[in-house]
């Protein structure tokens, strides 16, 4: 009994750190392996479909769901990263040209409010106009520099992208392809009963789907009545103006309002305002409704957590792992709820077998 309990032990350690080694081994490709496994969980259904259409024959199957995949995530991904580059110099350029404008047309707004705001506004020091404008053409020129830098650095990194890309695609392939053993043998593997299993696999799998699939759909659609409404009052950038809206809109609490309300005032203050008006009703009413409607439906219902939950665990799974935390953050959010359940049920388990 000794014997067996010491080889139990050391099998435990031995199998901790292989397991933190391996996952060490993998950090370097953790973005690659993170979104090959969240869109095979995405697509699965799509590959059960394939593979029954094909009568069975999973290469094939998987090799169909992963062009499918790639016309209608990756292609159009890559097509709106090249033109929102292009636009992000175009709009520097022409935030400098109208520069001198818009700060004439805010000395002019100034000169129109009452003394009682004037004193307001000196006591938050944005009464001196010059320093405002010397505020944003550095600020402007700031954000030039940065986006330079971002891309000088994807230029070099060029090859380590395209490396990550095709792992990304590879795994994906056996993803899909094995998706049904290999869950099977993590559900094998977790030391848990049948019962506690299936909460935590079906709340892994929700979360994902809801999160991924619902925040997307709901800053596609904000990202592109925002991009339309731009350019039908014809302002520039409106590409940049929809991926930006779209961005913000993973956030909670956050949104689209802090692209279009500040585009609004600056049109107010160019003397635009017929597009003001337009774009204020828009987007307050239809962008805002879109957020309001789809955003419960898709996220809120099937993942069961509060909005502050949603909120507090977006907004610190992006601080820790950027733009793939709007995924990690409410999934580990929504597995640290289900494992806590799944304890004070064992708890309340093991309490009435000692009553018993």
């Amino acid at each position: 009994m000794s014997s067996r309990s010491d080889q139990r032990k050391f099998f435990h350690l031995m199998l901790f750190i292989v397991t933190v080694v391996f996952g060490w081994i993998l950090f370097p490709l953790f973005g690659a392996v993170f979104w090959g496994t969240i869109l095979a969980v995405l697509f699965q259904p799509v590959q059960r479909r394939m593979l029954a259409r094909m009568r069975g024959r999973p290469n094939l199957a998987a090799l169909t769901t992963l062009a499918v995949i790639l016309v209608i995530v990756i292609l159009p991904l890559t097509l709106v990263v090249g033109m929102l580059t292009q636009e992000v110099s175009t709009a520097l350029v022409r935030f400098r040209t109208d520069l001198p404008q818009l700060t004439v047309a805010f000395q002019q707004l100034l000169d129109r409010l009452p003394a009682s705001v004037h004193r307001i506004m000196d006591l938050a020091g944005v009464q001196d106009v010059n320093a405002i404008q010397q505020r944003l053409g550095d600020g402007a020129a700031q954000i030039g520099r940065l986006v330079a830098v971002y891309l000088v650095s994807i230029g070099q990194n060029t090859a380590q992208l395209l490396v990550s890309f095709g792992v990304m695609l590879y795994l994906l392939f056996f993803l899909l392809r094995d998706g049904t053993v290999l869950g099977a043998m993590v559900r094998r593997a977790l030391p848990l009963d049948e019962r506690h299993k299936s909460q935590l696999i079906r709340q892994f799998t929700t979360v994902v789907r809801a999160t991924v699939k619902g925040n997307i759909a709901v800053a596609v659609a904000q990202g592109a009545l925002g991009g339309f409404i731009f350019a039908v009052l014809g302002i520039q950038g409106y590409v940049l103006a929809a991926v930006v809206m779209a961005f913000l809109s993973l956030l909670p609490a956050v949104g689209a309002a802090v692209v279009w309300v500040p585009v609004g005032i600056w049109l107010l203050l160019a003397g635009h305002v017929w597009k003001a008006v337009i774009l204020f009703a828009f987007c307050g009413t239809i962008v805002s409704l879109v957020d309001n409607v789809l955003r419960p439906i898709l996220v809120g219902k099937d993942t069961k957590l509060p909005d502050w939950v949603v909120l507090i665990s977006t907004l610190g799974g992006m601080s820790l792992f950027g733009l793939t935390g709007f995924v990690i953050g409410p999934l580990i959010a929504a597995l640290f709820i289900a494992s806590w359940n799944i304890y004070t049920r064992l708890r309340d388990d093991d309490d009435a077998a000692d009553a018993g």
